[in-house]
């Protein structure tokens, strides 16, 4: 009996020691750690009456989000490089700069939103809660390494996204946006799910994202292909990528104004981890078919987002099609699948960041003051308002690529990478793009600066008096200053910056990895 008892503890123990040498790792979710107490905090003092919560919800909310901003710095460069959570997350160098890019974009968001939902008379602590939980979905995809926890990321992320465009209850437009994107993301994510279990059943019943690259290397069957387009189609509806961006101008025009910038940066950002985790991690054997698939979609996003944006006569409208666009030009980085253009996929997404985000800081501003969102409205806006015109002037022609604005660089570093690469029509295709958005954006600016007195818009000309002293409106100066500033200089001193999103693709394994297999390729 001994010895029977003797035998089976000593099997157990390599089973134990498996288990504990997949630590947990919990410090690697610190920053959502963070994000998440704030979460419940605004909820609990949203119990407290509407009074309490306008309160302390802002103040929990920079807190939470400025300690993850701060424990993620101190991830940086972390050694050694251990997975978490029996190895479904990973606090690579890449995750932890989409994560900031996200919790960044959401600390932005929050800024601009204060005045706009007080007014809209919605509770406050609902809704940070709900864009806090949003933010915990999309950090957490960012390093997922998991089919798993990528699943339950990214549902996190979609159903909190459903809740914020349909949160103003009371605009039919509203309620309409939040219906066309519950719909469209419920089918992408039934479709991504039935690719996952595609690869779950190639994996022989793993669902890490290591053993899935594995088995596709040894498997590369007709039912992995087909699992390579159930995943990439829901890559692409995260990001809007035509053909897949039918839900964008829809959902951008009805949702709220400060729900739309979050979109329009944070999900983007998480979008874009989550194609490289999978494409650049996963699909190897597929990379010549995924690439000439991104190839295409670029292509179709820069051409269709650029050209319909010229037609439109509504600023989140034409900000919904510009920012089709802008995912086109990102694509050319993940389709060089070189070290540059890693980087500058980085490097753009951060520069997206502040650009977008300043440009809806002016919109929020203006529709506050006036209740219109149309561009002709913005007739002669220099006479009555000079810092939302040099603000959205300097964001639109940062957004265009005009030196010396921080877009610029990120745009030239985008174009370098894909020339390098030989990926000449992507560029040559970004190029002449660029020119027609360039258009576009400064039309804007034109009828905001170039009007006569006599010829600004009714809608200028009832312009009230610019007070600063309403409660809400000074987080949205912040942000509106901070965001133009770095939006203007950080073009001129954008050296950190590309120190910051090479080191982000030197500190990642899996790209390393990636470049490592392209280079003992053999060429022709």
């Amino acid at each position: 009996m001994h010895s029977l008892l003797a035998e089976a503890g000593s099997a157990a123990a390599p089973a134990v020691s498996a288990i504990t040498s997949l630590q947990l790792n919990a410090g690697a979710v610190a920053p959502e750690g963070a994000v998440l107490l704030a979460m419940l905090a605004c909820l609990l003092v949203d119990l407290a009456g509407e009074k309490a919560a306008s309160r302390w919800v802002p103040l929990f909310s920079y807190i939470g989000l400025g300690s993850a901003l701060g424990l993620l710095a101190l991830q940086w460069n972390a050694s050694p490089l251990e997975p978490s959570f029996l190895g479904s997350f990973l606090a690579d160098n890449l995750a932890i700069a989409f994560r900031a890019v996200v919790a960044a974009s959401t600390l932005l968001s929050l800024l601009i939103s204060w005045r706009y939902v007080e007014r809209a008379g919605t509770p406050v602590g609902e809704y940070a809660a709900i864009l806090l939980a949003a933010t915990l979905g999309a950090m957490l995809l960012c390093g997922s390494t998991d089919l798993v926890s990528v699943f339950v990321s990214l549902e996190t992320l979609s159903v909190a996204s459903y809740l914020l465009s349909g949160y103003m209850k009371r605009d039919a437009r509203s309620s309409e946006a939040a219906l066309k994107y519950l719909l469209v993301g419920s089918a992408a994510a039934a479709v991504f799910l039935y690719g996952a279990s595609l690869l779950y059943g190639l994996t022989g019943g793993n669902t890490s994202l290591e053993a899935v690259g594995l088995a596709l290397q040894t498997s590369a069957s007709p039912v992995a292909a087909l699992a390579l387009v159930f995943v990439l189609s829901t890559v692409a509806f995260k990001i809007a990528a035509v053909p897949f961006h039918q839900w964008t101008p829809d959902v951008y025009e009805g949702s709220p104004t400060p729900v739309v910038a979050f979109l329009s940066v944070g999900s983007k950002a998480a979008g874009f981890a989550l194609a490289l985790r999978i494409l650049v991690g996963c699909f190897e054997p597929f990379e010549a078919q995924w690439k000439l698939l991104f190839t295409v979609l670029a292509i179709l996003s820069m051409v269709l987002g650029n050209v319909v944006a010229l037609a439109q006569t509504s600023m989140k409208r034409m900000l919904a099609y510009s920012s089709i666009g802008q995912a086109g030009f990102v694509m050319i980085g993940l389709v060089c699948g070189t070290e540059d253009g890693y980087a500058a996929m980085v490097l753009y997404m951060a520069a997206y960041l502040f650009m977008n985000l300043g440009a809806f800081a002016c919109i929020i501003l203006f529709s506050l003051r006036t209740g219109s969102d149309r561009i002709s409205d913005y007739a002669g806006l220099y006479q009555k308002d000079p810092l939302i015109t040099l603000g959205l002037s300097l964001c639109l022609l940062s957004l265009g690529g005009i030196p010396p604005m921080l877009g610029f660089f990120g745009k030239i570093y985008l174009f370098f990478a894909g020339w390098a690469d030989g990926q000449y029509l992507l560029v040559v295709v970004g190029l002449l793009t660029s020119v027609v958005s360039i258009y576009y954006y400064i039309s804007v600016i034109k009828m905001m600066v170039v009007k006569e007195p006599q010829e600004a818009s009714e809608v200028v000309k009832a312009y009230p008096e610019v007070n600063w002293s309403i409660a809400g409106l000074q987080p949205l100066r912040a942000a509106l200053i901070s965001c133009v500033a770095v939006t203007a200089v950080g073009g001129i001193l954008s050296n950190p910056l590309f120190g910051w999103a090479n080191g982000a693709v030197a500190g990642t394994p899996m790209l390393q990895k990636a470049l490592a297999a392209a280079s003992n390729l053999p060429i022709g």
